[in-house]
């Protein structure tokens, strides 16, 4: 997209000057691009997260951490699969594109996603360390691969391997 053409050579610049953006400021800068690019999904979705993680920080009483961004924007892409679902059984494709393009701008802010093969392996890994083998288990496996893999992984996958894993066992 446009905004990334035009997002790269700065972001590469002042990486390369050893500056470490946070990653608001990279929504921030992002934000101004797309508004002199005046690309109107990008603008809005960005506005939409920025207003998510002031609400955020308004109910915390201070400001957010990268990974609890992530989460807001975690909780985002949530919300459109969910809307996306919703308007497919409503036949309203021109919302479900609508939808699906904002999710892409969403997406490119999240850490690289596991595939199915790499969470099954994760899963069993954390299911031998924690030594568990019950379904009343669960929810320990599930903290701890979410506290360590944050934002790789959907939940909904991960919790259907730890519960096949774990009734298997």
């Amino acid at each position: 997209m446009l905004i990334t053409a035009l997002h790269g050579a700065s972001l590469t610049r002042k990486l390369a000057r050893g500056i470490q953006m946070s990653l608001y400021q990279k929504l921030e800068q992002d934000f101004k691009t797309a508004l002199k690019a005046k690309d109107q999904i990008w603008v809005g979705v960005l506005r939409m997260v920025k207003t998510a993680i002031k609400n955020r920080e308004v109910q915390l009483l201070r400001k957010l951490k990268d990974e609890e961004i992530l989460g807001v924007i975690s909780n985002q892409v949530k919300q459109h699969h969910d809307s996306i679902d919703q308007f497919q059984r409503g036949g309203r494709q021109d919302l479900v594109d609508r939808e699906q393009a904002e999710l892409a701008v969403l997406e490119n802010y999240l850490p690289e996603q596991m595939d199915e093969t790499r969470i099954e392996t994760v899963v069993a890994d954390l299911i031998k360390e924690l030594g568990v083998s019950s379904v009343k288990d669960m929810g320990l496996v599930m903290k701890t691969f979410m506290g360590r893999h944050s934002g790789q992984a959907d939940g909904k996958i991960v919790s259907e391997m730890v519960r096949r894993k774990l009734t298997s066992a």
